[in-house]
């Protein structure tokens, strides 16, 4: 379905941050996940984590990952939570409305994917050297936000898979465009660089998409203009790192990676706290 094409909206009326206070601990109930190193306990989709409150915080938030949760503080909805409790389901909450839970948690996990892809969208959209894409590239984040204001019923019959892989094939355009003018490009695209020993490399325009980079040293790599779209970058070592102009790349990677106050950052990316200053 395509839309006319409309201004770029406001980000704030995006909400592509999450609002906890706003939301009903979703991200704490309609994900899955296995006893492993970001998380103690096996979970099942759709069971509250036993560590959610009535008031639908975190009991251990402050102690996440001495607890064994580390993969929680890097998780980001973008703010799907606070839109499917407060637009897609108008407020109401599943513990108060139990017959609603199973299809508010299953609208959340194709809510945060619409989400994502609007956060990817509008860092596209703000490259000039995309400028000749900006057309197409604004159409899919309008197709994008009305896929998200639609009801539950029509949320939960989206093909949001097959939404996914025409958004993420103009992304993909995007990336190649914005790095076209970059001499003798690495692609290191879903390569697999668990702890590979890349300190002080060259990655200026390389294509890591999809990479598996967890443990990686890249203390002191050149990552300008490199393409880092769903990278893991787990325990990875950015100490002194090179990320200014680097695309795509999103605060929960560098939440769970390691670096220092040397690192530097694209725009609109904080330090985490626990880097060392």
């Amino acid at each position: 379905m395509r839309y006319p094409v409309k201004p770029l909206p406001d980000a704030v009326d995006l909400e592509l941050q999450a609002d906890c206070t706003r939301c009903f601990g979703l991200c704490c109930v309609a994900p899955a996940f296995a006893a492993s190193a970001d998380f103690a306990i096996d979970k099942g989709a759709g069971h509250p984590c036993p560590h959610l409150q009535d008031d639908f915080r975190c009991g251990i938030h402050d102690h996440l990952g001495q607890q064994g949760f580390p993969g929680c503080t890097v998780y980001d909805c973008f703010g799907a939570g606070q839109k499917v409790a407060q637009v897609t389901f108008g407020g109401q909450d599943w513990r108060r409305a139990p017959r609603a839970a199973r299809q508010m948690f299953d609208a959340f996990l194709v809510m945060r994917q619409l989400h994502e892809l609007l956060w990817y969208l509008t860092e596209a959209i703000a490259l000039p050297a995309a400028r000749p894409l900006h057309v197409e590239l604004r159409r899919a984040l309008d197709d994008t936000v009305c896929h998200t204001l639609q009801g539950p019923a029509a949320l939960l019959e989206l093909d949001v898979a097959a939404h996914r892989q025409e958004v993420n094939a103009l992304l993909l355009r995007t990336s190649e465009l914005v790095r076209a003018g970059v001499r003798h490009q690495k692609n290191y695209r879903g390569a697999k660089l668990m702890s590979a020993n890349l300190q002080g490399a060259d990655l200026r325009g390389a294509n890591l998409r999809g990479a598996l980079l967890i443990g990686a040293n890249l203390r002191g790599a050149n990552l300008r203009l490199a393409d880092l779209t769903g990278a893991d970058l787990r325990a990875a070592d950015l100490r002194s790192a090179i990320l200014t102009d680097g695309l795509f790349v999103t605060q929960s990677q560098l939440n769970a990676a390691h670096g220092d106050a040397h690192t530097k950052l694209p725009r609109s990316r904080t330090h985490p706290s626990h880097w060392p200053p």
